[in-house]
């Protein structure tokens, strides 16, 4: 007997469907297709052959799901989502192989967001109605438009901002954020008519012994940099000019700040995945860092970052 629900006017060819998933009228499942388990397949889906879903999947009505398409666990699909599978179809030409268009875990993907082929969507993006996604989305993006912009992240705090200096301090305060290690920190200031200075000393208002900087500017707004961790390097982020906003995340908790004073530091410790966005015209952002450059210090997928955190908890 099957252990699953297929509605009388439904049409499942497959033998590929997970336990307790329920198919719903005129939705049709090709032979080869992999369905999972708890899944709900609405009215007039269609899902060809080269498809594999995973568990606790949501597909709303009016959607179609061609061949290369891999969708993880506890994705939602609104209503008339639409794929592509052929950059460039013609009638009755085929590719002999479809580019994967992947859709990692708890991903959700709005009511008539088109999304182009072979990109990646990373875990629990947020694709917002009507969104046309021409690049692959990173873990946690907020996406809207046409074509789709990141505007924010899941799960930020996304009204901390820090708060002004004093005019004249000559002392550095420190903010903790709620992210593990990350601190904002206030930097001496003197002004007067004649202008305005910011001092800024190694081992004191830095926290650590500075070996590397580099400066980032002329990035355009809708541009996201960073999506890395460092395994055991330091970096200090001064925003010199104009603003943007940084995301840091400890693999727990994840917040958002604006840097938009040149007074204002950010310390982001070593395994801290860090994202920055929203460059305003103009923007310029200093970074310094504790080691000279080194590629196998870097983490750059989440889904390791996310791994390697838990474990360095454990440990701890």
């Amino acid at each position: 007997m099957k252990d699953y629900f297929c509605h009388e006017h439904a049409l499942c060819e497959s033998t590929k469907i997970g336990p307790r998933t329920r198919i719903w009228a005129f939705a049709h499942v090709l032979p080869e297709a992999t369905v999972g388990a708890d899944c709900n397949i609405c009215d007039h889906v269609f899902i060809e052959n080269q498809v594999v879903m995973g568990d606790r999947v949501t597909v709303k009505c009016g959607v179609q799901l061609w061949d290369g398409m891999l969708i993880e666990d506890d994705v939602f699909i609104g209503p008339n989502a639409t794929f592509c599978n052929d950059r460039y179809p013609r009638s009755r030409q085929h590719l002999d192989k479809y580019p994967l268009t992947k859709v990692d875990k708890g991903a959700s993907i709005g009511a008539n967001a088109t999304i182009l082929p072979g990109l990646h969507i990373g875990s629990n993006a947020m694709i917002g109605a009507g969104t046309v996604v021409t690049r692959s989305v990173p873990p946690n993006a907020i996406v809207i438009g046409n074509p789709g912009r990141i505007t924010g992240y899941v799960g930020t705090d996304r009204n901390n901002h820090h708060t002004q200096p004093a005019p004249g301090t000559d002392t550095s305060d420190i903010q903790l954020l709620d992210v593990k290690g990350v601190t904002l920190r206030k930097l001496p200031q003197a002004r007067d008519l004649r202008g305005s200075l910011v001092a800024l000393e190694f081992e004191q208002h830095v926290p650590f012994a500075v070996r590397r900087s580099f400066i980032v500017f002329d990035v355009p707004n809708q541009e996201v940099r960073g999506e890395h961790a460092h395994k055991t390097c330091h970096q200090f982020l001064v925003c010199l000019s104009g603003q943007c906003n940084v995301v840091v995340d400890d693999g727990l908790r994840r917040q958002e700040v604006t840097l938009d004073d040149p007074g204002i530091g950010l310390h982001m410790p070593p395994m801290t995945w860090g994202i920055q966005y929203k460059y305003s015209a103009g923007a310029t952002l200093l970074v310094l860092a504790s080691h000279h450059y080194d590629p196998d210090d870097y983490i750059r997928d989440y889904g390791t970052f996310l791994s390697s955190a838990k474990e360095s908890e454990n440990e701890s």
